[in-house]
């Protein structure tokens, strides 16, 4: 009996340092090969300032030239591991991206960092997501929403972020009145890559995606799509006028953007009028990749943490303060995508690996300091950290905060104050759980993805002691780009070897791991007492509302060190 020839999805991540082509054999799951290629402008991809700690930018010429790069390797992996591989079995591709990463687009949605008078401008190139310069920005958005349409701000945690759409435009046409000018509109990147491969980039015919429009522009149907022009134009009459340039609709990522064209068919090894699914956040696909489902929270580890959930659409849901978002159909069509995250987690450990560069490059790696670390109890080290280097993204939404290190003395060791950052990020991400469940969002379940979460034991178990719960692992080491491939495959549908919807395709390719760190109740009990002298902290410096005195927690980090060292002792 002839056997049915396997059917492919290809998912294309676009992260912070570089992008990354997945084909997946959707009968099986079966990854059957994957290809990474770094962006090439600035350090690392990203393009810095040094005058202005708050710049991140990126050139939008390295997504097309990594694109075709990873494409056509991942496509030459494939051959090699299966004979039988062919390009014209690849169904359909999903696209998912940083974001907020507009870019400025003309008329016909070239980016002008593609002309000559604005290449070296950063201004014209991509705004990554981690550029804060538009945070006053912000607090002025924030003031004029809270003051006259409350509404805006309910749905995307009470607080608008200098991560988002807004915020880098309006800043832009503060900063960089000539690039604003020159702009017909602007670009999600999420969005701006499937326009190109399907040759809809025009800002009149792109398919615009409702992960970031409703996330990061607060877009929502309840009030007719984007902020009013009326509430655009009191921040600026200009950005009123570019309303108009932007656009009324938005779509899930199981609609077909398009079909790739045959120029980009022939540029990738693919075939053309393959279809391309709606782009969206990589936060959102990874949860869609690690089989996200009311009830799971998954926690997308790196640089910084996404922390997604999914709630029913047809049930009844509050407006969560501080979150990044509630959305509607923004992970998964029929459920409301709630969005949380850190701004800063492995940021913050490889600052202090990498500039503070405690015992050298032996003695002071990750590796090492995290097996020192291990051997501490809870509270041994006296040390108590806030994980707020670069900025608070929940619950606060302020990116203005700063990290801080309480309880050193003469005597604190590089491995004490690691294990203190571990911690601080963990209080974090517990703060974000407890905010969930406050509001009647269940937590029942956590998922965790990326590549801490794979490869630091320590720091997985740090996190159950913590939060007091199992820490299970997705399967795939790149829930993102599966997401993606997932989202291709369902917009291509079944006639054409795809998915029905995306139940069915997380149910043919998710899972987690076998290994799962469970929770140890003695170090949980220690966590609750060092938790409580967090959230003081975290109230004290973060709130304008606290009214506490801070006089005692120094001597309470003591009480508590002596305590955990008399018991190390034993």
């Amino acid at each position: 009996m002839k056997t049915k020839a396997s059917k492919y999805g290809l998912g294309l991540d676009f992260g912070t340092n570089s992008v990354r082509a997945l084909l997946v054999e959707l009968r099986t799951g079966r990854e059957t090969a994957t290809a990474v290629h770094p962006f090439r402008t600035g350090r690392e991809g990203i393009i810095l300032d040094r005058s202005d700690p708050n710049l991140a930018r990126q050139n939008p010429a390295d997504y097309l030239s990594g694109t075709i790069a990873c494409v056509r390797a991942a496509l030459a992996k494939a051959r090699k591991a299966d004979k039988s591989f062919n390009p014209a079995r690849v169904v359909g591709i999903g696209i998912d991206t940083t974001g907020s990463t507009p870019l400025p687009v003309d008329r016909q949605g070239v980016p002008l960092a593609f002309r000559k008078e604005f290449k070296r401008n950063p201004n014209a190139q991509a705004w990554l997501w981690k550029d804060h310069t538009g945070h006053a920005e912000a607090a002025r958005i924030t003031e004029l929403a809270a003051r006259t349409h409350p509404e805006y701000l309910a749905k995307c945690g009470g607080t608008y972020s200098s991560e988002w759409f807004f915020s880098k435009i309006l800043h832009c046409l503060n900063k960089d009145p000539r690039v604003f000018e020159a702009a017909w509109s602007w670009v999600e990147c999420c969005d701006y890559i499937p326009g190109v491969l399907t040759g809809t980039g025009r800002p009149e015919t792109l398919k615009r995606g409702c992960c970031a429009a409703g996330h990061k522009a607060m877009f929502n149907d309840g009030w007719g799509g984007l902020p009013s022009k009326g509430f655009l134009s009191e921040l600026d009459p200009k950005l009123g006028e570019l309303r108009d340039r932007l656009y009324d609709k938005t779509y899930t990522a199981d609609v077909p953007a398009g079909a790739l064209t045959a120029e980009w068919a022939g540029k990738l090894g693919l075939m053309a009028g393959t279809p391309v699914a709606v782009g969206a956040f990589d936060a959102h696909l990874g949860a869609v990749g690690a089989g996200v489902a009311p009830g799971t929270l998954v926690k997308i580890i790196g640089t910084s943490t996404c922390d997604i959930t999914i709630w029913p659409a047809d049930l009844a849901l509050a407006d969560v303060p501080g979150l990044c978002g509630i959305v509607d159909g923004s992970v998964l069509p029929g459920y409301f995508g709630l969005e949380a995250g850190q701004s800063a987690v492995g940021d913050i450990f490889n600052w202090f690996v990498n500039l503070i560069a405690p015992g050298g490059k032996k003695e002071g790696s990750h590796e090492a300091l995290s097996r020192k670390a291990a051997r501490l109890k809870p509270g041994q080290s006296g040390l108590l950290a806030l994980d707020w280097n670069n900025g608070n993204r929940t619950i606060l939404v302020d990116q203005r905060l700063t990290g801080l290190l309480l309880g050193q003395t003469l005597h604190t060791t590089p491995e004490e104050i690691y294990r203190a950052l571990v911690e601080a990020t963990a209080f974090g991400a517990l703060t974000i759980i407890n905010r969930f469940e406050e509001y009647g969002v269940k937590v029942d379940r956590l998922v965790n993805c990326g590549g801490i979460a794979e490869k630091n034991p320590f720091l997985m178990q740090l996190y159950a002691d913590v939060l007091g719960r199992e820490m299970t692992i997705a399967r795939s080491s790149q829930t993102c780009a599966l997401g993606a491939a997932v989202a291709g495959a369902v917009a291509a549908g079944p006639e054409r070897g795809g998915f029905a919807g995306f139940v069915e395709g997380q149910a043919a390719v998710c899972g987690i791991k076998p290994k799962i760190y469970r929770p140890d109740s003695g170090r949980h009990k220690v966590y609750l007492e060092i938790y409580r002298l967090y959230r003081r902290l975290h109230d004290a410096f973060g709130t304008k509302s606290w009214t506490g005195n801070l006089h005692k927690t120094m001597k309470d980090l003591l009480a508590l060190r002596d305590v955990q060292r008399s018991e190390a002792a034993r």
